[in-house]
């Protein structure tokens, strides 16, 4: 037995879980007023499926959007799998939630980064951060059916 209770990897394990009944919620009734979720994941990971010219165009991380369009979503316990529009092409995608580095609902200021020693050079544990969101432009809201590929630069501290 070790020594030492492994924090990081039990809050991971918990933010996931919260992520994990969120999507299950969103698959039963649909998202709720203006949710909606930006969620980059690391598309190196084993696990993860997207088409072969998603992984070529992001080979190491991308983000989707699940807003005003999005079918197909079905949550295992490993992961979703969700349909998105990329340019008025309908693409499966199965993401591993261990994949996940951040998970943002901008519509509420809430997300979560999963950061890990690759993430940090000077710390080495694993940590998580969930904490309300700085304020990002949010002038209209598009109206286009297209899932996106966003930067969450402006998400990060």
């Amino acid at each position: 037995m070790s020594q030492e209770i492994d924090y990081g990897n039990l809050m991971h394990t918990a933010m996931r879980g919260l992520i994990r009944t969120v999507l299950q919620n969103v698959a039963d009734h649909g998202l709720p007023g203006n949710h909606h979720f930006f969620i980059t994941f690391d598309t190196r990971h084993p696990d993860a499926k997207l088409a072969d010219w998603l992984r070529e165009r992001y080979p190491d991380e991308m983000t989707v959007v699940m807003q005003h369009w999005f079918d197909n979503l079905d949550i295992t316990a490993d992961g979703f799998a969700v349909t998105l529009n990329f340019g008025d092409t309908p693409e499966p995608l199965y993401i591993p939630f261990d994949a996940i580095k951040t998970f943002v609902d901008p519509s509420v200021e809430f997300g979560l980064r999963f950061e890990t020693a690759e993430d940090d050079d000077e710390d080495t544990s694993e940590e998580i951060e969930a904490a309300p969101e700085a304020d990002e432009a949010q002038d209209e809201p598009k109206k286009k059916a297209d899932a996106e590929v966003v930067s969450l630069d402006s998400f990060r501290k």
